[in-house]
């Protein structure tokens, strides 16, 4: 089914396009908790940018998911 194969690959980029997305984020958050505790005094640790990225880290979870059903219907 060309269907099922189309919505692998579709789902494959999404999750490809959202790990992409969250080290980007990840990153930037990190930098700019690293430059607030240096100079505006956040009390919080860096590594709380780390908890941003569980959203992008559960859409990754649920586009493998759909990709690894619509592989086995399209076979």
């Amino acid at each position: 089914m060309k269907r099922f194969r189309i919505l692998r690959n579709v789902c494959i980029t999404l999750a490809l396009l959202l790990s992409h997305g969250m080290c980007a984020e990840t990153a930037f958050n990190y930098r700019g908790m690293l430059c607030g505790i240096e100079h505006k005094g956040f009390s919080a640790p860096a590594s709380i940018a780390f908890i941003f990225s569980i959203p992008y880290v559960a859409g990754i979870i649920i586009c493998l998911i759909l990709a690894l059903l619509f592989h086995k219907k399209a076979y």
